[in-house]
């Protein structure tokens, strides 16, 4: 399953850099195969323009918790803060890749939901800015106290001023929210960086 989902990601990182080849394959795609990876495409070259190249040095991994066991934390936050557990699930993704990827943002942003230590201070609850549990319900406490859940967008540009970082965030919870395996499907991809040297897989198999 881990080598399929490797397949099927390095087939999406393609697409998203040939926009021409990424068109041809859309228009022979049945519509309900077409339309979420269109959105996942458009949300991966968004992410792509924030992004600034890296040394392969500068980046940490390690596992993620059982999926399973996030899906536990995000609904115990929803409960709590009414933060929808797909929204917090996508912040969780792009953020860290499920906290796969582990080093410090450029910004100085850390856990695996990335938070500054000034806004951890603020919203953390006290907990840990490293452990998925406590970063999980202190994101869904942060997006609350910004607009959660009646403004998503207001509540995320919080989290980050970026429309562009908003925008694919949305793309990706619309997909968890309105496919059961979306939310799999992502937990099970690996973590690639850039670099100056290029693209670089860091985890899965060798």
């Amino acid at each position: 399953m881990t080598l399929w989902a490797l397949y099927e990601q390095r087939l999406v990182i393609v697409l998203t850099e040939r926009r021409r080849l990424a068109d041809a394959v859309l228009r022979r795609l049945p519509a309900r195969v077409a339309q979420p990876l269109r959105n996942e495409l458009l949300a991966r070259r968004e992410l792509a323009r924030l992004s600034t190249p890296r040394p392969r040095s500068a980046f940490r991994t390690g596992p993620a918790e059982p999926a399973a066991r996030l899906r536990v934390y995000y609904g115990e936050a929803q409960r709590r803060f009414h933060v929808a557990w797909y929204v917090l699930a996508a912040v969780n993704s792009v953020e860290s890749a499920f906290d796969k990827l582990r080093n410090a943002s450029t910004a100085g942003a850390q856990g695996p939901m990335q938070f500054i230590p000034s806004t951890w201070r603020a919203y953390g609850l006290g907990g840990n800015v490293h452990d998925p549990h406590d970063a999980i319900l202190g994101a869904a406490n942060y997006l609350h106290a910004n607009g959660a859940p009646r403004d998503y967008a207001r509540a995320l540009f919080h989290y980050n001023p970026s429309r562009l970082y908003v925008d694919a965030v949305l793309r990706y919870a619309r997909w968890i929210r309105d496919d059961p395996r979306a939310y799999l499907v992502l937990y099970s991809r690996q973590v690639f960086v850039r670099t100056p040297r290029g693209l670089v897989r860091l985890t899965g198999p060798r």
